[in-house]
Parts: structure tokens; sequence; C-alpha cells
């Protein structure tokens, strides 16, 4: 089966500027940003309460002996105490990936209508992270922080779960059809490994050459496909960073995450960012500044966050105009 073409997904600066400032003026759209900004507040709290790594043992660490020497060399470190500054964020970081996606998934999926799914391991439900009861299909969603998250033994293994368990999903919510959903909090088709794709593929081959299921529309250059598992219809679709957002919540959906999210852990800068020299060489452009309007001006940011907007927005684009 072809794999789909990943199109470039671009994303201006112009456009989000427009739509923060139109769920500042919304009410609704401004109530769910508030409304996420307090719960973020309170689970960012208890999991950073978590994060405390001083009373760590350095076996814990996993650390390569090799690469503190040549890391410590490229930093000109001469003592070990240097060294121990860059040891602790980069362990911060590697145990902060799941667990932080795990906590904006129970924050953001209530306030749009969905159920997070928390369940035993070799259950019907234990793929999925959330659910929704519509009004002919059974929403049913399994996300992943990131878009390379996953290797062809967890592929396979999602397409077993959606045959395995299609039928029980369908009748748990008395309705005719199953939309199962594969998300990813953030990135972009083109970033994908696509082995977020072979789901799809492995579910089109498995159903295939089974009695019981049949194909409707092969996955052939898309990222979805629709099959029937014992005669209860199925649309398994893949939806990357966007997608995914406006699925759950519409097109200010995204917008309203990342407003709530900078609100909630970034106080705001003294100094304009812009003239600060970094070390990324593509940084200083992106969060740049200058060409928002001097005369633009919202409640819910402060100019001086604009920045924090642009690098969150750069993660669900392959271009940031």
């Amino acid at each position: 089966m072809p794999i789909p073409k990943s199109v470039s997904r671009k994303i201006t600066k112009a456009s989000l500027l427009e739509k923060l400032r139109f769920i500042d003026s919304d009410d609704a759209s401004r109530n769910r940003v508030l409304q996420l900004d307090t719960h973020f507040q309170h689970k960012i709290r208890a999991h950073t309460c978590g994060l405390t790594l001083g009373d760590s043992l350095l076996g814990k660490f996993n650390t390569n002996p090799f690469v503190l020497l040549i890391h410590a060399s490229s930093r000109g470190y001469s003592r070990v105490d240097q060294i121990e500054r860059d040891i602790l964020p980069a362990k911060q970081f590697s145990s902060m990936e799941t667990s932080a996606g795990r906590m904006v998934e129970e924050v953001v999926l209530p306030v749009y209508g969905w159920e997070c799914v928390a369940s035993a391991m070799h259950t019907a439900n234990s793929a999925l992270d959330g659910r929704k009861v519509g009004e002919d299909s059974y929403e049913v969603v399994t996300l992943k922080s990131g878009p390379r998250c996953l290797n062809d033994e967890m592929s396979e293994n999602f397409a077993d779960a959606i045959i395995q368990n299609a039928t029980s999903w369908s009748e748990s919510a008395a309705t005719p059809r199953v939309s199962f959903t594969y998300g990813v909090l953030y990135g972009t088709e083109k970033r994908s490994n696509k082995k977020d794709w072979h789901i799809l593929r492995k579910l089109a081959e498995k159903c295939a050459t089974s009695s019981t299921c049949q194909v409707i529309t092969h996955p052939d250059n898309r990222w979805n496909c629709t099959v029937t598992i014992d005669g209860t219809p199925v649309e398994a679709t893949v939806r990357i960073g966007t997608d995914w957002w406006t699925h759950l919540g519409g097109d200010n959906c995204l917008i309203e995450v990342l407003v709530a999210m900078i609100r909630a852990c970034i106080t705001t800068a003294t100094e304009d960012e812009n003239t600060i020299d970094m070390m990324i060489s593509d940084l200083p452009l992106l969060i740049s500044t200058a060409t928002v309007p001097a005369d633009y001006n919202v409640a819910l940011l402060q100019r001086r966050q604009l920045p924090w907007l642009f690098l969150m927005a750069a993660h669900f684009c392959d271009e940031l105009l």
C-alpha cells in the first residue's frame, strides 16, 4: 500500500494573531481558556512537585560516562558540579515527555466534551485514552505525546486492538458505528516516522484476510480507512498535531490550549527577547515579534508572551511564516 505523501504544513504568525484576537473577544472561547488555565495550574503544580531530584542517586540518571566527558569538553567545564546542572534538566525533560502528555489529556478532554479513559491492561478499553458518544457513532481516541512514538510492533498491536474491540465499543455506547482516532498531541505528518500510518495498513491487511471483516476504503495515499468488523462500520484515522486538535474542539481549539498553557506556565518577560543572542540559529526569527503591529493588544496574553506562542506553534507546522 502506498504511504501518503506528506505535504508541508505552514502556519503564519498573522493567522495566530488573528485567532488570538478572536478568542480574546469571544466569550465562549475566552471562558474555555480561563478554565483550562486554572486546571493547568493545578496539574502543573502537582506534577512539578514530583520532579524534585535533590535526593536522587547518580545511578538513576543512566548517564553515559563518555558523553559526560565530551559534553564537559565542549562546554569548557572543569568541575563536576557544572555538568550536574546539565544532567538534572536533561533527566527532567526525559521523564516529563509521557507524563506531561497525559496531564494535558486529563485537563483538555473534559473541557471539549470528551471523557478520559482510565482502564486496566488487557481490557477492551486499554488502548483508549478518550471517548465521546455521538448521535450515530462512538468516538474513541488513543493519544501519543509526539510524532515518533511508535514502532512496528506497537502499530500492529493497535490494529489488533481495533479488530478485537470495535464491536464491544459499539455495543457499550449503543451506537451503530465506531470512529477510532490515533491522535498525536504535536508534530506534523511530515515529521512522523509513518509508523502511525502503519496502523491503518495493518488494519486493512488483517481485515482483507478475515472472514468477519471487510475493507471498504483502503488507506492508500491517505491517513484514514474504513472497514467493517463483525458488521460494525469502523473508520480509523491518524490525526497529527493540528488535525487532532481541530477534531477535538474545532478550528480554535489548538490556539485556546496553547494560550491557556502559556498563561499557566509563563510570567511576563522583563526583557525583550528580540534583543537577546541565541545559539539555535533559526530561533530568533521564529519567535520574533517584529512584524506584530504596534497597536496589537489582547487581554489573554501580554505582548512579551507572544514569543512563547510562536515557539509553541512551531511544533505544529513545518514552516512558521
